[in-house]
């Protein structure tokens, strides 16, 4: 039975990932912020423990107890993560590092912990859950947009860093996915932006009523097409490196490689809505 852990599981895209992997054989050790959470995973009877990824110490933590219960993790999926909006000109540089905290610098802790033992045993997969926004820009996205663009040059680097192993890395990038994001991409922004004084007070009103909103964006795919790319990616004996999931991903890598970058902006810019879309 291979070990993998996944970060993130409280609901969403990292609970369908535990469930789906659990049906399919694995041994999952499902992973999640908050105590309660982690309550609730194991009452679904999976091996589950805090783990915070803004916290050195929780890491490390949680990666003591899992190495107790098992010497062998075959595969990590990095799915913890939030999306911080707002323009950038309202984000001071705490918020920013408070993003790179939870979705960059976690996960590559993260992953340090992790190599060694796949190093001994030659043998492992690392998955991370990416987005569309990992190759292309939106606004009043800015810091989301920024820490998966560093996910993607961190995997990158790491690939060929790893290339005469038998480690593989794959990045699954998702457009839009019927998830908490959006509600928890709210929260972060009432906590952390003033918009009394903002130059984009107008536009911040179409995005909460965006965000706010239970009508899912266009295009929107079950979590379910994110397990399929994942069981792919650690069992396929040649694992993908990206796995491009809806239409606006694969239209978006379609354009970027084709268009000069001032036509791409406008179709971004008109992409974004004023913050509507």
């Amino acid at each position: 039975m291979r070990s993998v852990l996944i970060t993130g599981c409280s609901s969403g895209i990292g609970l369908c990932l535990a469930l789906g992997l659990k049906k399919s054989g694995y041994r999952v050790f499902a992973t999640a912020r908050k105590s309660n959470d982690v309550e609730k995973l194991k009452q679904l009877g999976f091996e589950s423990h805090q783990l915070d990824l803004t916290s050195s110490e929780s890491i490390k933590l949680a990666m003591s107890e899992i190495y107790s219960q098992t010497d062998t993790l075959y595969g990590l999926i990095h799915n913890g993560a939030y999306g911080q909006v707002g323009a950038l000109e309202d984000i001071s540089r705490e918020v920013l590092e408070a993003q790179f905290q939870a979705n960059v610098f976690g996960w590559h802790e993260l992953t340090n912990l992790v190599l060694p033992v796949m190093r001994k045993n030659n043998s492992g997969r690392v998955i991370y859950l990416s987005s569309v926004l990992g190759f292309v820009a939106m606004p009043f996205r800015g810091p989301y947009n920024a820490s998966k663009f560093a996910i993607e040059g961190l995997v990158d680097t790491l690939r060929l860093e790893l290339i005469n192993t038998n480690i593989q890395l794959s990045l699954i990038q998702p457009g839009p996915i019927d998830s908490q994001f959006r509600a928890n991409a709210y929260l972060a922004f009432k906590d952390n932006v003033n918009m009394d004084n903002s130059t984009y007070q107008a536009n911040y009103q179409s995005m909460i009523e965006r965000l706010k909103s239970s009508k899912l964006a266009t295009y929107t795919l079950a979590p379910e097409s994110i397990l399929s790319c994942a069981l792919h990616a650690l069992e396929a004996p040649k694992a993908k490196i990206h796995y491009r999931v809806t239409f606006p991903t694969k239209l978006f890598a379609l354009l970027k490689r084709i268009l000069p970058s001032r036509i791409l902006d406008k179709i971004l810019s008109k992409a974004g809505g004023g913050g509507k879309r």
